[in-house]
């Protein structure tokens, strides 16, 4: 397979079923998905089972060898995935599945090392979620597109392409959260790798549990954006 979709879980047994449904329809590019999850009782488990060999895209079960956490999940899921291209996106659908296929089609078309899906750029929108969390995420996309010279407005955004020679050159530093996404911006510009980003819209999750804790792991992120401006 030439893609593999890392889709990070934790108790998304009421989306799975609709999430690898909307792939199977609106995904047109080869690919494969990992289901990355933490433990066998996650409800994505039992869920997901009985589709096995009955979807259009092949998806694996794939428990996360680095212990629980999304963090740990993406990390087993970008590290192992056998695909040259590598997208991380989110089980509850407030990513468009459609978007894959612009994030294939700019990685080959510009041989980028990362392709960025960006809420904040034009054609971009954020539909609903936490307005203080989606103004810290804007406004620290537009400080390091505008000072930092980061090529993407929006670097936080978990859902991104990244090629697989990019990764394996690469040490990740990450220790909680989503933060991976924006680590992995900010090294890639600093090696002299190729980033770019294309327009995403962003909708709140309809069903199940978002396992986001801003507080937490705020000083993560804080980490990586002054990386970005100490590092050029």
């Amino acid at each position: 397979m030439k893609t593999t979709i890392v889709i990070p879980v934790y108790n998304e047994g009421e989306n799975i079923r609709t999430t690898l449904s909307e792939l199977d329809d609106k995904v047109r590019v080869g690919a494969e998905t990992w289901l990355v999850y933490d433990r066998d009782e996650d409800t994505t488990v039992a869920a997901a089972e009985p589709l096995s060999g009955k979807t259009r895209i092949p998806f694996k079960l794939v428990k996360n060898k680095y212990g629980r956490g999304a963090l740990n999940a993406i990390k087993t899921g970008l590290e192992d995935a056998p695909g040259e291209l590598v997208v991380v996106t989110m089980a509850d659908l407030c990513d468009p599945p459609e978007v894959i296929n612009g994030l294939v089609a700019a990685a080959e078309e510009f041989s980028a090392d990362i392709v960025c899906a960006s809420r904040y750029m034009k054609g971009g929108q954020q539909c609903g979620g936490p307005r203080f969390k989606g103004f810290l995420s804007r406004t620290a996309g537009w400080l390091l597109y505008w000072f930092a010279r980061l090529p993407t407005h929006d670097p936080t955004n978990s859902f991104k392409l990244y090629r697989k020679s990019f990764l394996d050159s690469v040490t990740v530093e990450s220790t909680g959260g989503f933060e991976l996404g924006i680590e992995l911006v900010v090294k890639a510009r600093a090696m002299g790798r190729k980033v770019v980003e294309i327009p995403t819209s962003w909708h709140d999750r309809v069903a199940g549990k978002s396992n986001f804790k801003l507080w937490r792991w705020l000083p993560n992120y804080l980490r990586w954006f002054f990386y970005a401006f100490t590092h050029r």
